[in-house]
């Protein structure tokens, strides 16, 4: 009888270590516990930093700036025009010779670069005895394009024989003082301008038997005939 509580009591501790053996480490289980926590909790970590980029506002592209009707453009000319140097529908080069202001903010600087038109010319005696020199603004050179102008044309006429007085048609101001200069194409000349629209308009003309000449960085204010809209 003894002897068979023995063998029954090493047959119960032969398979208790035997299921201990085959349990599975603690440990490992554990450690892959973990692991699988890190993973999720990374993912986690990712899709919220997503969502609050996505969450951040985009920054709205700045609008279209307008230069409105009315507005004077100064322009300085790269090269002498004149009735007789220039023929109608050359063109002619230049640049902004101050910068435009659209509420106290730059919308056109000074030194953009403008094209233009030569829309008439007449040398004196063609013209009834007199000269003509008609401009027009085309473009400004903005942000890397041409970007068209809409201005009002500015002419000059000079009456020939002995007439010391240049006017300007597009304001009916007239051009007085004049101070003297070379003839047609020489190097300039300097005039003194009248006040009002007169002193707008800028520039130089030869008068007194000889054409009219604008030389080299003259300047010519143009206005513009319709608003402006400049896309930034």
């Amino acid at each position: 009888m003894r002897s068979r509580l023995t063998l029954l009591t090493l047959s119960l501790c032969f398979l208790f270590a035997l299921l201990g053996c085959n349990k599975p480490p603690a440990s490992d289980s554990g450690s892959s516990t973990d692991a699988n926590a890190s993973a999720t909790t990374a993912s986690s970590d990712k899709d919220a930093n997503r969502d609050e980029k996505n969450r951040e506002p985009r920054q709205a592209k700045p609008g279209p700036v307008v230069v409105p009707a009315g507005t004077s453009i100064t322009v300085s000319l790269g090269s002498a025009i004149g009735s007789k140097l220039s023929q109608t529908g050359q063109t002619f080069s230049g640049s902004v010779a101050k910068d435009v202001l659209v509420h106290q903010t730059v919308a056109i600087a000074r030194g953009s670069d403008v094209s233009g038109t030569i829309t008439d010319a007449k040398p004196l005696g063609k013209f009834a005895g007199g000269a003509v020199l008609e401009v027009r603004l085309d473009s400004i050179h903005l942000h890397g394009a041409d970007l068209p102008v809409q201005a009002s044309t500015r002419t000059f006429t000079v009456k020939g024989k002995g007439k010391r007085t240049a006017v300007l048609a597009g304001g009916g101001a007239a051009l007085g003082g004049l101070i003297g200069g070379l003839a047609g194409g020489g190097k300039g000349a300097a005039i003194g301008l009248a006040a009002g629209g007169g002193a707008g308009a800028g520039g130089a003309a030869l008068t007194g038997n000889k054409d009219i000449v604008l030389p080299a960085e003259a300047d010519i204010t143009f206005e513009l005939s319709q608003a402006l809209e400049i896309r930034r």
